[in-house]
């Protein structure tokens, strides 16, 4: 399906203007004329307008702002408002300009006929696609503020466990930084001068400390060099995970990291669980709740382990036995789904793994610290003993020439 912009007349005259999803031209005039439009013009979008929408969407609109307008749409459904009243009201009082502009096009387009879930899912900038799946639920159920409610927790709980990620990612990223920057300040500024002064007392200098002054003369002259390397790195990898292949060995080195490894496999399970958890509470199909989870968990490891196991439970496998031929997933998740699947309460049972999940990473978090400790503590002693071993020679070398004279 693609989208296409329109400008149109309204009944009483005003002029609009919109996206519409659907199959053809003729399938968007037939729906913009059936809502008493006068169309003046319709085309297809652009797919580089579009991206980039939705680039500055993801980038300008925060999960809270959808949090925030999943509640509120749900408490005033649940009060009998209309959906358009509600979505007006609604409206008017979001200070985000970019969030409201989006939300002013969904309803222009709820206007001309489209469904509120289609609408929705036409800003993938913003909304992401299990919140427009449980809003289709709820359309189809006629419980609408129950699924823009488990909607709304759904997204709250993922924003507390990129918080948690955010916070366990935060002694790595500073230590790093710290260490960096010392040695940094060690090879440009002190360790020249050091050496400087034992050359001009006719010191000869031993390979390690002449190495260490090619180090600080390079740090000194190159200085603008040094964010290259970890530049390249980082679009070297951002280009490689756009293809697939690459991608999923990217993936699979990042659960195999040391340390990091952890945080990133235990985010993955909570992912998992929860996700699935809602999609199954929302009433969706196994094999289209393994499909959106595929799509949204964002590791090509895991993706492919969950399309194989959907495919498996297509052929007629239990969840449980799927899960156990892939290594990915831990023996717990395969027995807390088979007592799932066994007693009916598959819900309460992802429930349980999710809380277990996200418990372990905030854990994890609080701990990483002094996980990481003795790495850095070992990673800069190293640095620095090679540094005080460049310096200490020359003066060994002065004391026993002293001793000698």
């Amino acid at each position: 399906m693609r989208y296409y912009s329109y400008k149109a007349i309204t009944p009483d005259g005003s002029l609009i203007r919109g996206t519409v999803a659907g199959e053809d031209i003729d399938y968007v005039y037939g729906i913009l004329s059936s809502n008493g439009l006068y169309i003046l013009n319709v085309k297809a979008a652009s797919t580089l307008i579009t991206n980039l929408k939705k680039s500055l969407w993801k980038r300008n609109v925060k999960n809270k702002d959808v949090i925030e307008f999943a509640n509120n749409l749900s408490v005033m459904l649940k009060a009998g408002i209309p959906l358009m009243t509600a979505l007006t009201d609604i409206i008017s009082g979001i200070e985000n300009k970019t969030f409201k502009n989006a939300m002013t096009d969904i309803r222009a387009q709820i206007e001309t006929g489209m469904r509120f879930s289609d609408a929705v899912a036409s800003k993938k900038g913003i909304f992401p696609e299990i919140f427009a799946s449980l809003i289709k639920v709820g359309e189809e159920t006629g419980d609408m503020e129950k699924s823009l409610s488990d909607a709304a927790d759904h997204m709250q709980r993922m924003e507390d466990l990129a918080l948690t990620i955010r916070r366990a990612l935060i002694y790595p990223a500073f230590a790093l930084i710290a260490t960096s920057g010392a040695l940094i300040f060690w090879l440009a500024y002190v360790l020249p001068k050091v050496i400087s002064a034992m050359k001009d007392m006719g010191i000869e200098l031993p390979l390690i400390t002449r190495m260490l002054l090619a180090a600080g003369d390079f740090v000194q002259a190159y200085w603008y060099f040094i964010p290259v390397p970890p530049l390249a790195v980082f679009i070297a990898i951002r280009v490689l995970n756009r293809k697939s292949g690459s991608k999923y060995y990217i993936d699979e080195i990042k659960l195999k990291l040391p340390i990091m490894g952890i945080v990133v496999y235990n985010k993955l399970l909570a992912l998992f669980s929860e996700q699935l958890r809602i999609l199954v509470v929302a009433g969706l199909t196994i094999n289209k709740a393994f499909d959106i989870v595929a799509d949204l968990i964002g590791n090509e490891v895991f993706k492919r382990a969950i399309l194989e196991i959907k495919d498996s439970i297509s052929s007629g496998s239990r969840i449980s036995d799927a899960l156990r031929e892939h290594i990915v997933f831990p023996s717990l998740v395969a027995r807390m789904i088979d007592a799932g699947e066994t007693s009916g309460n598959l819900d309460k049972q992802l429930a349980y793994l999710s809380g277990f999940y996200f418990k372990r990473l905030d854990d994890i978090s609080q701990k990483i610290g002094k996980m990481i400790e003795p790495v850095v503590i070992t990673l800069v002693g190293i640095i620095f003993a090679v540094i005080i071993i460049g310096l200490l020679f020359p003066v060994y070398d002065l004391v026993i020439k002293l001793g000698r004279g």
